[in-house]
């Protein structure tokens, strides 16, 4: 028997095929649109080594499995059928989701989404592979991708002097792939193991030319330029509040952000059943640590907020916590209790200083947005990276009829419709700006009865 991997003139598959070869290169991140035949390309590399290869074991994963079963087994048998290769050569068992071959090796299709009581899937860590292929590795966490790699060159790799191989393929994404392929491809930053291959559908020379047709007619102008173009940049959303993808990663490595021993503990509070309890300690304006608590009884709250605020000397004068629809234990601790003379934010609360923003939390988000862009913050705890990146990707202000309007946000529900949550770390974030705001300079004077409400406001 004999296979040929054709690529029809295709010289981005030709590349990626070279790269598989090669004793050096570890991991290759393939794709950058739509038909741009990276499916076609992995299932080619995984089951031509498993052909070649006895006894082997290879996985290939996605997010869900049924949409391997869906959209990647089809490419499969397609491939197969290139070759030549009938049911004497192959099977497959439903029941494990496996293939296995007439030479005894494996491939493996692996459901990698995220399971809340295996946060850092820990369920891979068992596996032994020679190799492996991430399927749509646009809709995977860096966390899975990372625990995937790990089972990789583990089995039967020196017996046949193989090389451990990752290959992921995917459409452009602001996930993993943007900052740790395609933007230190683009600088030339690239650590040497691993590659970067842009695939567009002019590179696939086999693609019907009524699928681009197609495609032109039906895609929004923002996924034209992602999914036809394999434009990663792109982003066609003028109301986004943070505009610019790379200061939100810059939130992360902005170290050079000096802590001035001001400590503050801002806290979006949640209550059982309801979204995340999210707490920020603060030096300065350097973010030193996080509590995330799933779900808590009201009883505890403040007691919480307690533990933290003395366990890191924070003032209580410092804490800033949020007061919407405070339940009455937690109310009555903030007038009697352990928060007294603790800063209550009220996201409806009037704008300070006279600016003109629909209420106090559009004013915060704005403010938390320049200085992101500024540089002026450092997350340092860097366990919830993914999810504040999300969230501060999805809050957008809304469009003013006039330039008198004031400046808003859209409605939470909006937010939580597109995230599939609350914005909870993001919410954190922005009430550390009430100090930069109660502190900074004003554009319009403040009458008495502005200041008897801004008093109202944070007590």
């Amino acid at each position: 028997m004999q296979i040929e991997f054709n690529t029809r003139g295709n010289i981005k598959q030709a590349q990626a095929a070279k790269l598989w070869l090669d004793s050096t290169t570890a991991d290759i991140c393939y794709g950058g649109s739509k038909g741009s035949a990276k499916s076609y390309t992995g299932c080619s590399l995984i089951f031509g080594d498993a052909l070649i290869y006895p006894g082997t074991h290879y996985f290939i994963a996605r997010k869900k499995l049924n949409d391997l079963r869906k959209y990647t087994v089809p490419s499969i048998h397609e491939v197969f059928q290139h070759w030549g290769l009938s049911d004497k050569y192959f099977s497959y068992n439903g029941n494990d989701n496996f293939f296995s071959l007439y030479n005894e090796s494996k491939v493996y299709l692996i459901d990698a989404k995220y399971l809340p009581s295996d946060p850092d899937y820990y369920r891979f860590g068992s596996m032994q592979m020679t190799r492996g292929w991430i399927e749509e590795a646009g809709e995977f966490e860096l966390e899975a991708k990372n625990a995937l790699s790990a089972s990789i060159g583990r089995w039967k790799n020196e017996k046949y002097n193989l090389a451990g191989k990752l290959l992921q393929t995917c459409n452009p994404s602001k996930n993993y792939l943007y900052s740790n392929y395609y933007k230190p491809n683009k600088e030339g930053t690239l650590e040497p193991w691993k590659a970067f291959i842009q695939a567009l559908p002019t590179d696939n020379k086999m693609l019907d030319k009524g699928y681009l047709e197609s495609l032109e007619r039906t895609l929004s102008k923002n996924e034209k330029e992602r999914l036809l173009f394999g434009n990663w940049e792109y982003d066609d959303d003028p109301m986004k509040l943070f505009h610019d993808y790379d200061k939100i990663l810059e939130v992360f490595t902005n170290e050079f952000v000096q802590s001035n021993g001001k400590r503050y503990l801002t806290a979006d509070i949640a209550y059982e059943g309801s979204d995340l309890f999210v707490m920020g300690i603060w030096d300065g304006l350097t973010l030193i640590r996080i509590e995330a608590i799933d779900k808590i009884d009201e009883t505890q709250v403040s007691r919480k907020i307690q533990e933290l605020r003395l366990k890191y000397n924070v003032p209580l004068s410092h804490v800033i916590y949020d007061a919407d629809g405070l339940k009455t234990f937690v109310r009555q601790s903030a007038k009697t209790g352990t928060l007294v003379g603790a800063r209550q934010f009220h996201n409806n609360g009037t704008a300070i200083g006279g600016e003109n923003y629909y209420n106090l939390k559009s004013q915060c988000y704005f403010k938390l947005a320049e200085f992101v862009n500024e540089s002026k913050i450092y997350c340092k705890d860097q366990r919830y990276r993914k999810q504040m990146i999300e969230e501060l990707e999805q809050i957008k202000k809304r469009i003013r009829n006039d330039d008198n309007e004031p400046l808003r946000l859209e409605k939470k529900e909006d937010i939580r419709k597109r995230l599939g949550r609350s914005p909870d770390f993001a919410d954190m974030l922005m009430m550390r700006m009430l100090p930069e705001i109660s502190s900074g300079p004003r554009t319009h004077a403040t009458s008495p009865e502005m200041l008897e409400r801004v008093a109202a406001i944070y007590g």
